[in-house]
């Protein structure tokens, strides 16, 4: 028989911290061929990370590891530092879910690129900027040569993914470790990036261990996948022997998860809460020493919107489209041209001294929601800080309103005193829901609020914002690069390209119908797997 490319028996992995020990991989064994692509799949806490991580010894002196994982025949696990150097960057590389803390933000694109490059493959000079340019095109980065000299918060969230995946690519390693890589992409993007993954298969006979929570995704790209749950293997076979007849409850548990359903109706006298008129947003680029402005990056062109109570607006598009910087400029947030009205009152001008007796009635829920939780907070201190700042007291007890907030959400108000490291991915997301709703506000503008979550949970965030919006006639700006979810969500949706709304409509209508062909293109990309051409 051939020899497996990477083969794992009888992997156990455990933390040991402050005298306790916690299994986080318990007997976990399986085998990756040269071409071939294994995906492991599970929820949030199930070991898939930390099985890839255990590969070439990631994990940090508090693992213990017991078991073999041999790499073309060589043992991994208790392998020297020199020896698993060699392998790592070069033979086995890794692309992680969070690009912003994978990449410096000391240094450019360029540098951080040619420091791979310059150490395993000996290139110097211009030959390093040439493959540098090469592989930005590769990952669809437009206009790589003017990208080089920049720092990676100037990048949007799938630029810097595209990036992590090019330093991944650069040396051509015999077998990719991908970590959830597409969850921050659209899906256009996330089509793009799974077609060069299995031209490189292809082409390269690159083997790949994929892990991710978009059984969508595993369905594409994977030859045979493993179902884990509580750092086991409870499920293993051929992709499509598993989608057609999944045997273990948890895998079928997992393929029935799907954002599904339609918004609730939007009542006949529903009130406006949200109106844009042609509203601008455009950077100025200034340079030379009087920081003369030479031209401009333009967000959005021009957008025109209106959302009543009780009804969502969905605002699609790839990363970069403007999206993002939409919502931040009708929360008054940055600053914009065109009018903009809430609930009857124009905005546009007013200072933030003005707006803030505002704030309250508008909120809005991030992508990351342990990057927007202060870690030194309890829970209880976390969700009841609006209520300080804005002085909403009703007379009532804090702490009371915070446990009825939380029980709103579907969290337990016993954990009000815990901290956001000491709770899962779903149920960070449900504090930052709580510390938005505790102000009753009547706009909720939520920010990809899904995309980092896994399937089972991302259908709980979907009933439990329904449920929210139907209680308290919420409008929502729903902002996602998941069309399955914003589709189970929305009542009206906004299709944005670089800066500029190509469609507008009912969402019935852009679904079922759409007329521009970018929209047409996403919807290819979410519901037919199709490919999308760069």
């Amino acid at each position: 028989m051939t020899r497996p490319l990477l083969d794992v028996r009888d992997l156990r992995v455990a933390f040991r911290q402050d005298g306790a020990t916690t299994h986080a991989v318990r007997g976990v064994s399986f085998q990756i061929a040269r071409g071939e692509t294994l995906a492991i799949v599970g929820e949030s806490g199930s070991g898939k990370s930390v099985t890839a991580l255990s590969t070439v010894q990631l994990l940090g002196d508090s693992a213990v590891m017991a078991g073999s994982i041999t790499y073309n025949g060589v043992e991994m696990v208790g392998a020297t530092e020199a020896a698993l150097r060699k392998v790592r960057g070069n033979d086995i590389s890794f692309i992680f879910q969070e690009p912003m803390t994978s990449l410096n933000p000391l240094h450019t694109l360029e540098k951080q690129l040619a420091e791979s490059i310059e150490l395993h493959q000996g290139l110097r000079g211009p030959a390093v900027r040439v493959r540098i340019i090469e592989l930005l095109n590769r990952v669809g980065i437009r206009d790589p040569e003017s990208r080089l000299g920049a720092y990676p918060h100037q990048l949007s969230g799938g630029q810097r993914q595209r990036v992590m995946i090019a330093m991944a690519l650069a040396n051509g390693p015999d077998l990719l470790i991908a970590d959830e890589p597409t969850t921050a992409l659209d899906v256009t993007i996330q089509a793009q990036i799974l077609d060069l993954l299995a031209d490189l298969k292809q082409r390269d006979g690159m083997s790949m261990l994929f892990i991710t929570h978009d059984l969508t995704i595993v369905r594409k790209i994977a030859d045979r996948v493993c179902v884990m749950k509580n750092g086991e293997i409870v499920e293993e076979g051929p992709t499509a022997d598993l989608f057609a007849n999944p045997q273990h409850p948890y895998t079928q548990t997992l393929l029935a998860a799907e954002s599904t359903g339609v918004p609730v109706p939007v009542p006949a006298d529903a009130v406006t809460v949200l109106e844009t008129d042609a509203t601008r947003i455009w950077f100025p680029i200034q340079a030379g020493l009087l920081k003369r402005t030479v031209g401009y990056i333009k967000a959005v062109n021009s957008a025109t919107l209106t959302l009543r109570e009780g009804e969502t607006l969905g605002i699609v598009g790839e990363s970069g489209s403007g999206k993002t910087t939409l919502a931040l400029a009708v929360m008054r947030l940055i600053r914009s041209e065109g009018r903009i009205s809430f609930v009857g009152q124009d905005i546009h001008k007013l200072t933030q001294r003005q707006m803030r007796p505002l704030r309250s009635d508008m909120q809005i829920v991030f992508q990351d929601p342990y990057g927007s939780l202060s870690p030194r907070m309890t829970v209880e201190q976390i969700i009841a800080e609006g209520l300080g700042i804005h002085g909403v007291d009703p007379g009532r007890n804090r702490r009371d309103m915070v446990a009825e907030i939380m029980a709103e959400v579907g969290l337990d108000p016993a954990m009000m005193d815990r901290y956001p490291h000491e709770f899962s991915g779903g149920q960070r997301q449900r504090i930052a829901i709580a510390r938005a709703m505790i102000l009753r506000p009547r706009l909720l503008v939520l920010d990809e609020p899904t995309s980092a979550l896994d399937m089972t949970v991302q259908v709980q965030i979907v009933h439990l914002l329904r449920e929210l919006q139907q209680k308290n006639r919420l409008a929502y700006l729903f902002i996602s690069h998941d069309l399955k979810v914003v589709r189970a969500l929305s009542h009206k949706v906004m299709v944005m390209k670089q800066g500029d709304v190509v469609e507008a409509g009912d969402a019935d209508a852009i679904f079922d119908a759409p007329q521009d062909p970018y929209t047409r293109q996403l919807m290819a990309a979410a519901f037919e797997g199709r490919a999308i051409s760069a």
